[in-house]
């Protein structure tokens, strides 16, 4: 018996790659049109039969030969195609996504023609007008997200309803990827009352736009993001690669964010979001070093674009829960700004409450 039940299991597991394979060779739907026109090829061809009318058995081979043409030349059109697909490691929520695509037609002699580009999940297509034989363009299709995370890249479809418009003929081609949809920057974040006597969110220390330099550290190698102006000129003509200076930021002047991810994954969690990701952008405007802490993520302390990067990037894949753990930096709470859904902050530097009420709106 179990010998059956596994021969069985293998036969099942057989038969569905075979036909995801073909399913993801070639599929052909009606068009209304189409549909119409099978319709009437069908009544032309029993009229033929029971009449023995010449006229009309030509007339059924020519709706037939119309037929078989119009599916041998859609079959042309999406067959040799080479497809490079650019698309950007991240997005913002409410921004446009341009994907780009690379198209090259290998093909000796026929061309492509009418071929849309769809990505599974997304809802706007890139269209290929005309693909010249042994020539590549180039197509896009422009698409926006309304919600955070990781939105997954994987299958491909060419669709085409060339030459006749009877039939609609697709292929999928696997090309893995992912996107990741970063929060809103945006966001105005509300003044708080200071827990012990510390600046509050908004206040006096907050503003100002003043450079924070600190105690000179020393020289390293440049990064993405790091200020032009720190940059070291004869020590980088000397070494032959741009070095800049390290300073120690003032520990007053940093800019802890918290998160607390205890909640509902709902409006208010998104809200929460992104208010941390809003003091993320504050402090790079300001130029000011800043670090994120939440449930599983510990960033140190940085400053410049390549550190809102990763801070967004971070919160991007944030996941709010009832049973997540209760924010516990590794540092001390008085310097930390704590965004929280729940009634808790005590002992934190700021607390930005998201109120119980509050409706998330999207782009």
């Amino acid at each position: 018996m179990n010998r059956l039940l596994a021969r069985l299991r293998r036969t099942t597991t057989e038969v569905g790659r075979v036909w995801r394979k073909i399913r993801g060779w070639r599929r052909i739907r009606f068009t209304s049109g189409g549909l119409v026109f099978t319709l009437g090829t069908v009544a032309v061809g029993f009229a033929a039969m029971n009449t023995g009318n010449n006229l009309l058995h030509l007339l059924v081979g020519s709706m037939l030969g119309f037929m078989t043409v119009s599916g041998w030349l859609s079959e042309q059109v999406i067959r040799s195609l080479a497809i490079t697909r650019r698309a950007p490691r991240a997005v913002m929520v409410g921004q446009d996504m341009r994907i780009r695509y690379e198209v090259r037609n290998r093909k000796r002699y026929l061309p492509t023609l009418a071929v849309e580009l769809i990505e599974e999940g997304l809802s706007e297509p890139a269209f290929l007008h005309h693909v010249p034989p042994g020539q590549e363009v180039r197509a896009q299709s422009v698409n926006g997200f309304v919600r955070r995370g990781i939105h997954p890249l994987g299958t491909l479809t060419l669709s085409t309803a060339f030459p006749f418009g009877l039939f609609r003929k697709e292929r999928d081609i696997r090309l893995p990827g992912e996107i990741i949809v970063r929060p809103r920057t945006d966001r105005a974040i509300p003044v708080t009352a200071p827990a012990g006597g510390r600046t509050a969110v908004g206040g006096p220390s907050a503003g100002g736009g003043r450079g924070v330099r600190g105690e000179y550290r020393g020289l390293r190698s440049y990064r993405a993001g790091d200020d032009p102006k720190d940059i070291h000129w004869r020590s980088s003509a000397r070494l032959r690669e741009p070095v800049v200076r390290e300073y120690q930021a003032e520990a007053a002047e940093t800019c802890w964010i918290c998160l607390d991810a205890r909640g509902e994954p709902d409006d208010r969690a998104e809200i929460a979001v992104e208010i941390a990701a809003a003091l993320a952008a504050r402090a790079v405007v300001e130029q000011r070093p800043f670090g994120l802490i939440a449930p599983g993520v510990h960033i140190e302390p940085e400053s410049g674009p390549a550190q809102l990067d990763r801070v967004l990037d971070a919160l991007a894949l944030v996941d709010f829960s009832p049973g997540a753990p209760p924010p516990a930096p590794a540092v001390d709470p008085g310097r930390c700004t704590l965004v929280t859904t729940t009634n808790g902050g005590a002992g934190f530097g700021a607390t930005i409450p998201v109120p119980a009420d509050a409706v998330w709106e999207g782009p």
